[in-house]
């Protein structure tokens, strides 16, 4: 039975040492992040404009986000130098800060295919 003198006690403070432990890692993933929404906006935008599908061009965004504000760029000079990439630059380029933020145990890659016809390849044979 609760009486009206349990309800004014202050809450008791956990008696194991691990709450503190628990603590920290419930919230290490938990990072909280803000911007201006003109700029995610404008980022998200941007990304979807050149064919990247809503998921990636949030996920791409953030990324971006984060780089100018730890780089101290402003965002909105970033994607004008951005502009003027054609889609392979421009896929290169995100391949790249995407590698950055992943961890090092595996990275994004493309390859590029370049057909020679040359003399030398017609007389090669497998």
């Amino acid at each position: 039975m609760v009486t009206s003198a349990d309800k004014n006690l202050p809450t008791r403070s956990p008696s194991d040492s691990s709450e503190e432990v628990k603590d920290f890692f419930d919230k290490y993933f938990r990072h909280q992040v803000t911007f201006p929404a003109n700029q995610i906006d404008a980022v998200v935008g941007y990304f979807i404009k050149r064919g990247f599908d809503d998921e990636a061009a949030r996920s791409t965004a953030i990324v971006l986000l984060n780089q100018a504000k730890i780089d101290g760029v402003n965002v909105f000079q970033l994607i004008d130098t951005l502009k003027n990439l054609t889609d392979l630059q421009l896929s290169a380029v995100v391949t790249e800060i995407l590698n950055s933020y992943r961890q090092k145990t595996s990275s994004l890659g493309y390859t590029i295919t370049t057909i020679e016809e040359t003399a030398e390849s017609r007389n090669i044979r497998a």
